[in-house]
């Protein structure tokens, strides 16, 4: 069990850190402000970038992340509470909950810079005195929950993994003091027995 545990934790660990990653690169190459030039008619031309692959990386790096730890550890929500190991369970049901609740936000912002980011080199109507690009953070932002999302995965993942552990040296114990085995009966001799007459006198009355 340590080992499998050992084995998940890195690979799923890796690819958080590989999302957190390619979220902070799409960050850095995000189209901004500065980027984009207007043309006479008022039309916003943006340059090409590789924010939207970088994005998309991370979300999938994220999603196989998710998809492994779920699938080893399992839904703590169809498990029953094990009496060997309350407080694993707390923390792996509270890891539980903020890691789904960090994946969505993280798989969103990832998805939706990404997808806003996504101009190639097209023009767009020139609204007011702006044009529209994603806003700094939003990758950065999504690169961080992805990583939070990530750890509290692993966090959730060894708290089972633990409380199964103990639940089952618990049951151990309870086996080892009940004592097993057939009964004992005496063998039953094939030998005839002699018995004496006055064994069988019988008493006679008048």
């Amino acid at each position: 069990m340590e080992r499998k545990a050992l084995v998940v934790s890195v690979s799923v660990g890796f690819l958080g850190i590989l999302s957190a990653a390619l979220g902070f690169a799409a960050e850095g190459k995000r189209i901004k402000a500065s980027d984009v030039q207007v043309t006479t008619r008022g039309e916003c031309v943006y340059p090409k970038s590789l924010a939207l692959s970088l994005g998309l990386g991370s979300v999938i790096a994220l999603i196989i992340a998710q998809a492994i730890i779920n699938s080893v550890a399992g839904c703590i929500c169809c498990k029953q509470r094990p009496h060997a190991s309350g407080t694993n369970w707390t923390i792996g049901l509270i890891s539980f909950i903020f890691s789904w609740i960090t994946f969505i936000v993280a798989f969103l912002l990832l998805l939706t810079g990404a997808a806003l980011n996504d101009q190639r080199g097209v023009e767009r109507t020139y609204f007011g005195n702006y044009c529209y690009v994603v806003k700094p953070g939003v990758f950065s932002g999504g690169a961080v929950l992805s990583l939070i999302s990530v750890s509290l995965g692993v966090l959730y993942y060894l708290a089972i993994a633990s409380s199964k552990q103990l639940e089952g040296r618990g049951g151990a114990q309870i086996n080892q003091g009940i004592a097993m085995g057939n009964p004992q009966i005496p063998p039953q001799s094939s030998q005839p027995v002699f018995v004496h007459e006055d064994t069988y006198n019988r008493q006679q009355f008048p």
